[in-house]
């Protein structure tokens, strides 16, 4: 096992692993302790989190002047790619539109960062996402990676990869539904056998321009415009991708009514213009302090 450190004093910005983990943008990483999703703290926490990416296995957690990591591998550029490190936060938030509600999820969750998580891992995940919360997509993701992931011993223990399109794709609707997955089970096996043929895949998307892209990503099975938008923002970099879940459309329709254009595609565009540059990393602050009872604060005289 590798293990090493990332000096907080080395990153742009403040750092908080937890809320970056914990805020619904990634269903890639878990507490070797049982406990994700499932504590009361929202962020500021030191508990170890587990991935795999590239069959390497890496643990991270935070403690008071750095990010801690442990592997297979020398994980050092792997977490400061995976958790976004590498962003300027603030100058994200410099150049992100103010208002009170935003200023307010911004001081909240102070340190959130916008995740790189593996595109086909990513994918399958918020396919699974449709009307459920976000413990139960979680859920899900472990039953997948049990059942159809690659063990790998770490530490003493077995740790299960992100299945691999063509496992997936060799999975039949019944053994999905037995997962749980519901409607959700012949979306998965569809994409899954796309993206193993090779009919579709990240190369088909990454680096088009940006609406190109969310109307590619939307050929996928199972994928209409806000699982697109998710992919984009939280895999593929698209800082300026705006998912617009209920929380978000709540949000529209009680603060920001004037960028609601009837359709996902306009209000989408006008929500990203108010929001201004790098508009999914301010969805994200909203989508979190919103999900978990933030309100906009009473306005003073």
């Amino acid at each position: 096992m590798e293990r090493g450190a990332i000096p907080l004093d080395d990153v742009p910005g403040a750092v908080d692993v937890q809320a970056t983990l914990e805020s619904g943008q990634t269903y890639l990483w878990w507490r070797p302790d049982g406990d994700t999703y499932r504590t009361d703290g929202l962020s500021g926490g030191d508990a170890w989190y587990r991935t795999v990416i590239d069959d390497d296995v890496i643990d991270v957690r935070q403690t008071a002047t750095a990010i801690e990591w442990r592997g297979t591998t020398d994980a050092a550029p792997i977490v400061r790619d995976a958790l976004g490190l590498h962003d300027d936060l603030d100058a994200v938030r410099g150049a992100a539109r103010s208002d009170p509600l935003i200023t307010a999820a911004w001081d909240a969750y102070d340190g959130l960062r916008i995740v790189r998580d593996p595109f086909f891992g990513c994918l399958v995940s918020f396919i699974c996402s449709a009307q459920m919360r976000v413990e139960r997509i979680f859920e899900m993701q472990e039953r997948l990676r049990r059942e159809y992931g690659t063990p790998i011993t770490f530490d003493g223990q077995t740790v299960y990869s992100v299945p691999e399109p063509s496992a997936l794709a060799a999975a039949t609707e019944s053994d999905l539904r037995d997962l749980k997955l519901g409607y959700r089970a012949p979306y998965v096996q569809r994409t899954a056998a796309m993206v193993a043929s090779g009919e579709l895949t990240k190369r088909d998307i990454d680096g088009r321009a940006y609406e190109l892209a969310r109307e590619t990503m939307t050929d996928f099975v199972g994928v209409g415009n806000k699982v697109a938008d998710c992919v984009l923002l939280f895999s593929l970099g698209y800082l300026a991708a705006v998912p617009l879940d209920t929380w978000m459309q709540t949000a529209i329709e009680d603060h920001y009514p004037d960028c609601e254009r009837g359709r996902y595609e306009d209000t989408s565009r006008a929500f990203r213009e108010h929001l201004g540059p790098h508009a999914g990393y301010t969805q994200t602050y909203l989508f979190h302090y919103l999900r978990s009872g933030g309100s906009a604060p009473e306005p003073t005289e």
